[in-house]
């Protein structure tokens, strides 16, 4: 299987970027993973509803232009669906048992994904009704695919 995950804004924090890198290295028995990181769109103090919708409309172009056709793609997003670990490890499972070979994690900016993004998603995820800084989102995100694949393997990890 590959994963691949879009995700706007670069990693600033060294202890990010190890983690991702750790995440990584264990993520390479299990998938192929890629990630492309893109600069998210500076948002001026007190901007306007339609200044952040053209924002993220930007981000938004950016992002589509990452997602190959015929690939799944599950966008994070606050009002997406919650799922425990071992559920979502059974949706990658049954993602995979079905025949998607390629999923597409999808990670916003600051404001959040755009209409033509969650359109172009076949699934919303949402970790919590609570708002993460997106470098972090990745890490917890690397690790709950991680935890994922250790739990359809039946092994140790995730208790």
């Amino acid at each position: 299987m590959k994963i691949t995950i879009v995700a706007v804004g670069k990693l600033k924090e060294r202890y990010l970027e190890e983690a991702v890198a750790e995440y990584s290295k264990r993520l390479g028995r299990y998938c192929k993973l890629e990630i492309f990181q893109m600069a998210d769109e500076k948002t001026p103090d007190g901007a306007s509803l339609a200044l952040e919708e053209q924002i993220k409309e930007k981000e938004g172009e950016r992002i589509l232009s990452k997602i190959p056709s015929g690939t799944y793609v599950i966008a994070l997003a606050i009002e997406g669906r919650m799922l425990g670990s071992v559920e979502l490890s059974k949706k990658l499972e049954e993602l995979g048992t079905g025949g998607i070979s390629h999923i597409v994690f999808v990670i916003g900016g600051s404001l959040g994904l755009s209409k033509a993004v969650l359109s172009r998603s076949d699934y919303q995820l949402s970790f919590s009704k609570l708002t993460f800084p997106h470098q972090l989102m990745r890490v917890m995100l690397l690790e709950q695919i991680y935890r994922s694949f250790r739990i359809i393997g039946n092994e140790p990890y995730h208790k």
